[in-house]
């Protein structure tokens, strides 16, 4: 009667081993898979605006460092001087999506609901 709980003991935990370990490995798995399948990308198409920040790069190496006024006049005909006005059109915001709520309501209604005025 004793060999027969041992050997049901060995045996129930060697399943509950190899029940964690598959657990391990899909757990570690899946998240790459989640992923989804998404559409292919063409490879020349992030070529052009890497080409513009290598030109950049360079007219700033060989004339040296812009002064603050270009920086600003750069920085205020896009997102921001890095990007200019790369990827603005699809970038969300308040302006272009229907339910977005700006931060401003964010912050204020965070704080109404602090002070307790819901």
């Amino acid at each position: 009667m004793n060999s027969i709980r041992i050997h049901l003991k060995q045996a129930i935990r060697t399943i509950l081993v190899a029940f964690t370990c598959a657990i391990l490995v899909f757990s570690t798995a899946f998240p790459a898979l989640a992923g989804g399948k998404t559409a292919p990308t063409s490879l020349t198409k992030g070529e052009a605006p890497l080409t513009d920040i290598i030109d950049k790069s360079e007219d700033i190496i060989q004339n040296g460092v812009p002064s603050m006024e270009q920086v600003q006049k750069t920085a205020n005909e896009g997102i921001n001087e890095i990007q200019g006005s790369a990827d603005m059109n699809k970038m969300s915001r308040p302006s272009n999506s229907r339910k977005a709520v700006s931060i401003e309501e964010r912050i204020k209604t965070g704080l109404e609901k602090a002070e307790g005025k819901d």
